[in-house]
């Protein structure tokens, strides 16, 4: 199927947008070109700056929109097409009515998979997933940038790929960052599929933690045996997903494993293709720090081992910083180093930015919104790396009793200078007020931003404005 098919199917048709935001501009815009004879938009959020940027939409082709907290109740039985936000759950009332109508009920990535001629790469997981995602375009980008070959990145990072779709030829490849909402409903896998981990996360959304890791399936379910699944041999669920693999597997992690991929052992990385081992650099000069950072490398050579040379991950490795929010460097003052990581939004990921330091030279700032998911795994990480504890929004006394916590478990007296915040500006000047010079402050909540913020990208840019205006 191509675009010429997803043509056929609109054009005449009457479709609904769930969930409008920005992301979903271009899609309205690609459904009119499309043929579609009626656009109507739905969106929970009734702010001004959606209104305005709706109303001039509507000027330059047929558009309605409804929006405000009863959105829904105007999704009416004359839809023949609906296009959900990923966040939105597929069982709601209004969409299982939809259906039963016999309205068709999809979202813009499920298109795009079904329709892209290109091969295609995706990444998921419950951390590293965007890190992943960008050194796997980095690295095929590098191995292809002489040979004429197109490289889209989308997904969770990027654009929207599907008004791209005419754009997009079968020699082109095409990178990808799935989330659980977005594969939720998947019925047609990537070719190359890759889980960097899996651990408890999104239990707002997903109605159990079963439920989550089922949608995280998706990603190589419906592969044929010419696909390629990448797991985490380190990681419990990751494991125990490798004898569902319809296709052929790869997987990383810490010592040479027996499926190709990429491997750590003994202060070297490794990939491993047709069971030929090849040596590619010390882990000491990868750029990005950790052993999380090393487990995204693996993650992504695993995708590639066989079209990416030593010299083209050598390259990568050596020269990419980062993504944004992700254990960041702000800047150094008086001595202490300023690290945003507001990306970390779960235990897990506080945890693996916390073992990147040494013991107890951490001001950790930490908490938000809650996603009911367990804190305890935290605290041994708090334990060993924190000596100083400044905590905001609801889940602050979650994270703190996970520290108490595991020093009952350790029989020791807590001793972790601990603070709660009700802002930002409080906590950053609490930060500054008692970090030691040598020591990190490092903004990692492992948890959601929407108590004080849009997203996370507003909480690490309110972050790093607050740090860089602090004085000596």
């Amino acid at each position: 199927m191509g675009i010429y098919d997803l043509r056929n199917r609109i054009t005449g048709r009457k479709v609904a947008v769930l969930g409008i935001g920005i992301s979903n501009f271009p899609l309205i815009e690609f459904l009119h070109k499309m043929g579609a004879e009626k656009i109507v938009g739905f969106d929970r959020s009734d702010s001004n700056e959606l209104k305005k940027k709706l109303d001039e939409l509507a000027l330059k082709l047929p558009f309605e929109y409804h929006l405000g907290e009863n959105y829904l109740s105007y999704l009416t039985d004359d839809f023949d097409e609906i296009y959900k936000t990923p966040v939105l759950r597929p069982d709601i009332p209004e969409l299982a009515r939809a259906r039963e109508r016999g309205a068709y009920v999809t979202s813009e990535m499920e298109e795009f998979l079904k329709h892209c001629p290109a091969k295609t790469y995706a990444v998921t997981g419950s951390d590293g997933k965007t890190t992943t995602t960008t050194i796997l375009y980095l690295l095929l980008s590098e191995a292809f940038k002489d040979k004429g070959t197109r490289i889209w990145l989308g997904g969770n990072i990027g654009k929207p790929l599907l008004p791209h779709l005419k754009e997009i030829y079968k020699e082109d490849i095409v990178v990808l960052e799935l989330s659980s909402f977005q594969l939720h409903t998947m019925t047609k896998s990537p070719d190359v599929s890759v889980i960097t981990n899996i651990s408890p996360n999104h239990l707002d959304v997903h109605k159990s933690y079963e439920e989550y890791i089922d949608a995280k399936k998706n990603i190589y379910r419906y592969q044929n045996e010419d696909g390629i699944a990448v797991l985490n041999s380190g990681n419990d669920v990751t494991l125990s997903m490798m004898h569902e693999v319809n296709g052929k597997l790869r997987s990383f992690g810490f010592g040479i494993g027996s499926w190709d991929g990429a491997y750590s052992l003994n202060g070297k990385l490794y990939k491993k293709i047709n069971g030929e081992i090849t040596e590619i650099m010390d882990t000491k000069d990868v750029l990005l720090p950790g052993n999380h950072n090393l487990e995204n490398y693996m993650a992504a050579i695993s995708a590639v081992c066989d079209v990416v040379s030593a010299k083209d991950i050598y390259n990568v490795a050596t020269s990419f910083k980062g993504v944004e929010h992700r254990l960041e460097f702000v800047r150094e003052l008086n001595g202490v180093k300023y690290f945003n990581s507001s990306i970390d939004s779960s235990p897990n990921r506080t945890m693996h930015a916390l073992n990147v330091f040494n013991d107890k030279e951490v001001v950790l700032i930490a908490g938000g919104a809650d996603k009911k998911i367990p804190y305890d795994s935290l605290g041994k990480a708090l334990f060993e790396k924190v000596r100083v504890l400044i905590l905001t929004g609801p889940t602050a006394k979650l994270i703190e009793n996970a520290a108490r916590d595991e020093y009952k478990r350790q029989g020791k007296e807590y001793d972790i200078v601990t603070y709660h915040c009700q802002n930002y500006e409080e906590a950053v000047e609490c930060a500054w007020r008692e970090a030691k010079s040598g020591e990190v402050v490092i903004l990692s909540p492992a948890s959601t931003s929407f108590d004080m913020f849009k997203n996370f990208e507003e909480r690490g840019k309110t972050f790093k404005h607050l740090v860089n205006e602090l004085s000596v």
